[in-house]
């Protein structure tokens, strides 16, 4: 899953986002959502977590 739509992740879900310094490069940092920032339903860049290590970014990819 792509990660642009708020129904599909959940607190303590796997996801892998891209903070804001590595937006240009696309690296992605692996972790469980601790807190969903984005408040609408839909992010064409996706939706905006905090991860439990405290990382803040978008998420690309869901974990099943």
């Amino acid at each position: 899953m792509a990660g642009q739509y708020r129904n599909e992740i959940e607190t303590g879900k796997g996801v892998a986002i891209v903070t804001k310094e590595n937006q240009r490069s696309e690296i992605l940092t692996e972790g469980i959502v601790q807190t969903i920032l984005t408040k609408s339903s839909f992010h064409s860049h996706g939706i905006k977590v905090r991860l439990v290590s405290g990382e803040v970014g978008r998420v690309k990819i869901v974990n099943e």
